[in-house]
């Protein structure tokens, strides 16, 4: 029986898959409003404005705050609620928030509706992971995650870029009114994607758990932790993904002080940089659906990879002239850069989406989400640390190889975390469930 359902999941491509071909397409409407709204946010408060650098740095904190703090809570509603609902609903809010945006005269206005934009986005983050669970059978799920890391990555491409032309035709609120007008457009689309997708299970009508107080309310927002706890493959997949990410906040934070110190260096080579890390993700992106079963060696390579180009593209600015052939080495070393994040960050959403069961999935991404958020958070602190106490170059360097000797120590433990996975033999829901109490 499993087999025949392997085989007709195989017969069917994804792209025909029409609720999930929605879902993706509000999610490609809605990212390229968010670059947009960000681009338009930091040329207000970064150029408009003057703010100093830890106004600017202040930005980012009230974005990635709600997401640190609240991705449990919004992972536990996301399971428990409908998903459909709390994305819509999180649309409509975020196009209002958005569009006020137009009306900000101050930087403390900004920033309250960052906070609220931030609260809506993690609500909307864990019902995207859940549903896309609901609507893509197991065996299409690496294309399925590699399609949607694509379009994140086109539209960092492509949201910057049409954000300055409209920043230069039309002025910054032109930005948020078509930021705001894309959230609404992606809330019409989820209401054509199911209430509940063919794929979901059932959530059952024992409501004993609601008779246990407050005891049990806290255990089911902490379930998403100890269930990545139980899965040791997802465990190390956590942990490496969270440390590169903070190597990689790091790396971002800092990399205009890395150029700023190279002595007649165009000043467009920043933006084709950045450019260039989305592509480099891209092809990743691309090519991840043939990774396989081993997410473990994949992001191994990927962190590898990411750090040996951080290193080396430190090593070229230092020692290096601004010319054409260090703007050649740069953008290669950016791409090769996002390539190695494509290869950690992709293959263990796609891990996480198989391993976890559908009903927890809001719980189990609401989780790695506030983890992410920390790092998020913590890099842009480390390095300015870093750099006030050694330079850009050192702090690159250190980070760097701080990132290779992770992913060979994972290469290197990954057989062994792989052998304690498979050991478990049970079914992870089926074990989460019996630990139930």
């Amino acid at each position: 029986m499993k087999e025949s359902n392997n085989t007709e999941v195989q017969a069917v491509k994804l792209t025909a898959n029409r609720p999930f071909m929605l879902l993706m397409s509000a999610q490609l409407i809605s990212n390229v409003g968010d670059w947009l709204h960000l681009l338009a946010l930091l040329t207000m408060v970064g150029l408009k404005w003057q703010a100093t650098p830890w106004e600017i740095t202040a930005i980012s904190l009230c974005m990635a705050v709600p997401m640190l703090l609240g991705g449990p809570l919004a992972g536990y509603l996301s399971d428990k609620m409908d998903r459909k609902a709390i994305m819509i609903g999180s649309d409509l809010a975020r196009a209002g928030i958005v569009a006020c945006l137009v009306f900000a005269g101050s930087l403390w206005q900004v920033y309250l509706l960052l906070i609220a934009k931030g609260i809506l986005d993690v609500l909307f983050s864990p019902a995207k992971s859940g549903k896309l669970k609901e609507l893509v059978p197991s065996g299409q799920m690496d294309q399925a995650i590699a399609l949607s890391s694509s379009i994140e990555q086109i539209t960092k491409i492509i949201g910057p870029a049409l954000g300055g032309l409209l920043v230069a035709a039309f002025g910054i609120s032109a930005c948020y009114v078509l930021d705001s007008a894309t959230y609404l457009v992606s809330a019409v689309i989820l209401l054509a994607v199911p209430q509940a997708g063919k794929y979901r299970t059932d959530r059952g009508t024992d409501t004993s758990e609601e008779l246990q107080g407050r005891k049990s309310f806290r255990r089911e927002v902490s379930s998403g932790l100890r269930m990545i706890a139980g899965m040791p493959a997802v465990l190390g997949g956590v942990v490496m993904l969270v440390t590169v990410l903070l190597v990689l906040q790091i790396a971002d934070s800092q990399t205009v002080t890395l150029f700023r110190d190279i002595p007649g260096i165009s000043g467009d080579l920043l933006g084709w940089c950045l450019a260039a890390s989305g592509l480099g993700t891209l092809l990743s992106a691309l090519v991840s659906s043939r990774m396989g079963k081993r997410p473990l060696l994949f992001m191994s390579a990927g962190a590898v990879l990411m750090g040996s180009v951080f290193t080396a593209a430190a090593l070229v600015t230092a020692y290096g002239e601004a010319g054409l052939w260090m703007n050649i080495m740069l953008f290669s070393s950016f791409t090769a850069a996002g390539a190695g994040a494509g290869l950690v960050f992709i293959p263990f959403y796609a891990m996480l989406q198989r391993r976890t069961p559908e009903a927890y999935t809001g719980r189990v991404f609401g989780t790695v989400n506030s983890l992410t958020s920390a790092a998020v958070i913590l890099g842009p602190v480390a390095g300015g640390a870093l750099v006030t106490a050694s330079g850009p170059v050192s702090a690159f360097i250190l980070s760097g190889v701080l990132a290779a000797l992770l992913g060979l120590a994972m290469l290197m433990l990954r057989s062994r975390i792989e052998e304690r996975d498979n050991a478990g033999g049970l079914d992870t829901q089926v074990m989460f469930e019996v630990s139930q109490p």
